[in-house]
């Protein structure tokens, strides 16, 4: 019974788990993770999306191919409109929005594009600059932001020091003159 449990134990607890149950990967999770903070993630799936389908894919084999590189939540409304649209369903139904979701302006853009028989491809890549730009303004805000934050200690510590050494040394050399000279 111990050999039994050395043999299962001594490799390691991730050759246990992938003798138990499903193999754990490990990198996907990584690499989701930092795809979530990045601000321009969902400009770079958007380009995708537009590729694909300027490249001549249904909306729906586009969609299937952008969601797995796309942010989290991106990622969900694309794979739930590839589904519904490989289904048969039609674009009201495939990209209604859901509640919480931040890719209204992509479903409106589809659900139209269905609608009238225009061009996605287009409109996407519109929408993905449309990010891009959101994304920029608020990195610029951000860095304003801690210019004015940074100004604050700086003044607190290089005013009095100005005053210490720069017009406290004036004016006592200047009341040394006055008071000597007998004016006062």
């Amino acid at each position: 019974m111990l050999l039994a449990a050395a043999v299962l134990l001594a490799p390691g607890p991730l050759v246990l788990c992938r003798r138990i149950g499903p193999a754990v990967d490990t990198s996907a999770s990584v690499h989701r993770t930092g795809m979530r903070t990045d601000p321009l993630a969902t400009a770079s799936a958007l380009d995708v999306f537009a590729v694909c389908l300027a490249g001549g894919m249904s909306v729906s084999a586009a969609a299937a191919a952008t969601a797995p590189s796309a942010p989290d939540r991106l990622g969900v409304v694309l794979r739930r409109a590839a589904d519904l649209l490989a289904l048969g369903a039609d674009a009201d139904t495939a990209w209604c929005p859901q509640p919480g979701e931040d890719s209204d302006a992509l479903a409106r853009l589809a659900r139209r594009s269905a609608a009238s028989g225009s061009a996605l491809a287009q409109g996407v890549a519109e929408l993905a600059e449309q990010s891009r730009q959101d994304a920029g303004h608020t990195a610029a805000a951000a860095a304003e932001r801690a210019s004015v934050l940074i100004a604050g200690p700086l003044g607190l510590c290089f005013l009095p020091a100005f005053v210490c050494l720069g017009i406290v040394p004036v004016v006592a050399g200047l009341a040394g003159d006055v008071f000597a000279s007998g004016i006062l």
